[in-house]
């Protein structure tokens, strides 16, 4: 635990150092985060990304080449194979992951560059070549930033509690929550009052309401599953009668998690990070994006909707297949009660994989657009600064990363209670 306190404190300590050659005094939120994209990159990042400093990328290059590595998997025969071959073939996959982060983290300086070209004071003199080094040097400390932050990952899922990246984005997350609360209970708040209007007070004490509703409703969908009853054979070898108990087979109703909505998210927010590095957001390309597939674009809504559905399914096949445990029960000898062993089995698995997978596609639509929507159309919140990407996926996050950690001290602390057995 301590190990992981000390590797998140130097993730914020780095979060709060700046990048030589920005003008620090001149970025901020209404400057830099100014579209949908950069404002879930500040958020992800803990206001990292707005305020100019080492840790500008985050883990999001990390996440992207983790997510591309994924469906390569299922591609590319070889990468299918080496994810089989056990540990060996999973470190040489995180080994590529590594390099694809760090290219992907290039390519986004690259681009977060010229958003920031306004804001940069050449360190190297006057002159249009200084200022080309210096972004070459500001690109170079962007990528060296991330690959720090994903090192400071891998750290804590080695040697810390829980699962680096997940704490990383969840502490990026909190630390956005925080800052955008602060903001409103004492500077936005005390404002309205001062001129005699007492709403923002309301719509401060209906957001909290709001989240402690999200969170249960979070924590009883995350924590549900289907148990499906097996019953084994009895088997006599010599002397001894093997089998005959009876186990279950457990179902998630949501065992996809959040990268349904991570998956949706990148895609239709990919355009738009082109679009705003190459500087075309006031092109008609760009506007038009912008009306139509921007937060409150006309079609984001549905799109989004149908985007999680789509891809909860295909999470789902890969986290869950039917005919491999058919498979491995017939070889065990056991069968669900009522229904025939081999292909009867792996249809009734699929079928209730199916329903259950629905339900929770259904769960992360609601919990992705619901909020979202009322943060954002409602200008008593909009005011107060909670119309952003945290209302989307930053709640979800931030649950499923808290109750992995919850499991996890549970498990270290009943190796602790019990070590008296293990020795």
């Amino acid at each position: 635990m301590l190990l992981t306190l000390l590797f998140i404190l130097i993730y914020r300590i780095g979060c709060f150092v700046p990048i030589p050659g920005l003008d620090i005094n001149a970025m901020g939120l209404s400057n830099i985060a100014s579209t949908d994209f950069l404002k879930m990159l500040s958020t992800i990042t803990g206001n990292s990304f707005q305020n100019g400093t080492l840790f500008a990328l985050g883990i999001v290059p990390f996440i992207n080449s983790f997510i591309i590595m994924q469906l390569l998997t299922l591609i590319i025969p070889k990468l299918e194979k080496l994810s089989k071959e056990g540990e060996d073939g999973r470190k040489k996959i995180t080994q590529y992951t590594r390099y694809l982060a760090v290219l992907l983290a290039i390519i986004q300086a690259i681009g977060i560059i010229f958003a920031w070209r306004d804001f940069i004071i050449p360190v190297f003199g006057e002159g249009t070549v200084s200022e080309v080094f210096t972004m070459i040097f500001i690109i170079i400390i962007l990528t060296g930033g991330s690959s720090l932050v994903m090192w400071i990952g891998e750290r804590i899922t080695e040697y810390g509690i829980g699962n680096g990246t997940s704490l990383i984005i969840f502490v990026g997350i909190v630390s956005s929550l925080g800052t955008s609360i602060y903001t409103a209970a004492f500077i936005t708040i005390p404002d309205q009052v001062a001129t005699g209007d007492f709403t923002g007070i309301w719509y401060l004490m209906g957001f909290i309401v709001l989240v402690v509703l999200l969170f249960g409703f979070i924590i009883f969908v995350d924590m549900a599953d289907r148990k499906i009853t097996v019953q084994y054979a009895k088997q006599i070898k010599g002397n001894k009668m093997y089998g005959g108990q009876s186990t279950h087979i457990p179902i998630k109703v949501n065992a996809s998690g959040v990268m349904p909505i991570i998956f949706a998210s990148s895609l239709i927010m990919f355009p738009q990070m082109i679009i705003e590095f190459a500087g075309a957001g006031s092109s008609k390309f760009g506007m038009f994006w912008a009306e139509w597939f921007g937060t409150n674009g006309n079609l984001y809504a549905p799109i989004t909707f149908l985007l999680i559905i789509f891809f909860a399914y295909f999470y789902a096949q890969i986290q869950f297949n039917p005919d491999d445990v058919a498979r491995m029960l017939q070889q065990n000898g056991g069968f669900i009660p009522g229904i025939r062993p081999g292909r009867s089995t792996s249809d009734h698995l699929r079928r209730i994989n199916n329903r259950l997978t629905l339900f929770g596609a259904l769960f992360l639509a609601i919990i992705a657009l619901i909020p979202t929507l009322i943060l954002q159309q409602i200008p008593g919140f909009r005011a107060l600064g909670f119309g952003n990407a945290f209302s989307a996926t930053g709640l979800l996050i931030a649950v499923s990363v808290a109750l992995e950690l919850q499991k996890q001290l549970e498990s270290q602390l009943l190796i602790r209670n019990n070590k008296g057995f293990l020795k």
